[in-house]
């Protein structure tokens, strides 16, 4: 495990999954990542490679031939090598070997580094095409924070702000976590969304056309808040377990789920990324913490 720290925030990071496993505001000590207790869900910020979601029956097809992947892809239960380290940053690699080319028949590196800055972490992603063809992926972030952030308070004291006025619908899904051809109403010339019991009773909550590039969870009783901040993704989803986990996901992706008819080649997937030979692919995202 590494730690970064600097006066105000302080992070550690593992090699298994290059996977942010803490996010603590040392000003009162507050932790605003979830712990990782499988009785909810055994992961903490996850990186979703080469794939967003679930594949239809856990199948894809290259050039005609099969390969299998679960859901979210092998990133997040890869270990990766740390291949640079400051005082306030720090980069984990995952390339190519034997065992990925099994199920994912593309030779490429994907780096990820966080920086720390005041009350922030930023997380930068860069996957490298090294094959001598163009790739194909999907790669999101899917980090599990604490909500309600203070213990004293209830998921019905907490709310989400979005930093744009929304009116945006949700993409539908299957009880399989596919994704439907149809859309709901979900925000209506709003900045916030109010969080219950209910409020992830039908699964994932995915927008494809929102204006805000950042999500805040807030509190009606305190100050203690935490955002995301993704420029540029097309993708966002929502999520908690409807077990009253006291935690919410807040996911920008480059990618999604397999619409539930889909029967294609990877190259055709909805969502995916393609990369050219020699090219590099790169964006980030930043989680800031408010105390």
């Amino acid at each position: 495990m590494y730690t970064l720290e600097n006066e105000t925030i302080k992070i550690t990071v593992s090699k298994h999954g290059a996977e942010l496993h803490s996010i603590t505001g040392k000003k009162e000590g507050t932790e605003y990542l979830w712990n990782g207790d499988e009785k909810y869900w055994k992961y903490h910020s996850p990186v979703l490679f080469p794939i967003v979601g679930k594949l239809v029956d856990s199948t894809y097809i290259v050039d005609q031939k099969s390969y299998q992947l679960p859901a979210h892809g092998f990133g997040r239960i890869s270990e990766f090598q740390m291949i640079h380290k400051t005082a306030d940053s720090i980069t984990l690699e995952l390339t190519y070997s034997e065992g990925t080319l099994k199920v994912y028949p593309y030779q490429f590196s994907l780096q990820i580094t966080y920086v720390l800055a005041e009350n922030s972490v930023k997380v930068i992603w860069q996957v490298n095409n090294l094959d001598d063809k163009t790739i194909f992926f999907s790669i999101g972030a899917h980090p599990a924070l604490m909500c309600p952030i203070d213990q004293k308070d209830r998921l019905e004291d907490c709310y989400l702000e979005f930093n744009q006025l929304e009116t945006a619908e949700i993409m539908k899904i299957t009880p399989e976590c596919y994704l439907k051809h149809q859309k709901k109403e979900c925000l209506e010339h709003t900045k916030t969304l109010p969080l219950s019991q209910d409020t992830f009773k039908n699964g994932v909550l995915i927008f494809d056309e929102l204006k805000s590039d950042m999500i805040t969870i807030k509190s009606k009783n305190n100050a203690k808040t935490i955002s995301v901040k993704a420029e540029g993704f097309p993708y966002w989803g929502i999520w908690a377990p409807e077990a009253g986990a006291p935690f919410l996901c807040l996911e920008p992706w480059f990618g999604h789920a397999d619409y539930a008819d889909f029967k294609g080649d990877f190259s055709d997937k909805a969502g995916n990324n393609s990369l050219k030979i020699g090219d590099k692919f790169s964006c980030c995202y930043e989680i800031k913490i408010g105390q």
